[in-house]
C-alpha cells in the first residue's frame, strides 16, 4: 500500500542563490503526483514540503540528499506527517 504522506525537509548548505528551489520543483514534477513547495528561509536553508504517495516523497527526499543538486547540500532533516492538502501542484515560494 502506498499511502499519501507529507514530508517537510530542511536542506542546509549552499542552497540559496544557486537555483536549488527551481531544480527541486523540476524534480518533484519529474517524480510526479507531488504537491507542495520549496522556500528559502532567512537562516540560509531551504524548506521543502511535499505531499503525495510515500514512495514519491521518498524519491524526492533521496534526490535532496544524494542527487545532482545545484550548490552544495551539507545535510537534510525531515519530519513525516499526514497530508493537509490545499496545494495546487508544486511551487516555488
Amino acid at each position: 500500500m502506498n499511502e499519501a504522506v507529507r514530508v517537510t525537509a530542511w536542506v542546509r548548505g549552499q542552497v540559496q542563490g544557486v537555483g536549488f528551489r527551481w531544480f527541486t520543483r523540476a524534480n518533484a514534477l519529474r517524480i510526479g503526483e507531488l504537491a507542495g513547495f520549496a522556500v528559502n528561509l532567512g537562516d540560509g536553508r531551504v524548506q521543502v514540503v511535499a505531499e503525495g504517495p510515500k514512495d514519491h516523497c521518498d524519491a524526492l527526499l533521496e534526490w535532496l540528499r544524494t542527487g545532482d543538486t545545484p550548490g552544495r547540500v551539507d545535510g537534510v532533516t525531515e519530519i513525516w506527517d499526514t497530508p493537509r492538502g490545499g496545494y495546487d501542484g508544486f511551487e516555488i515560494r
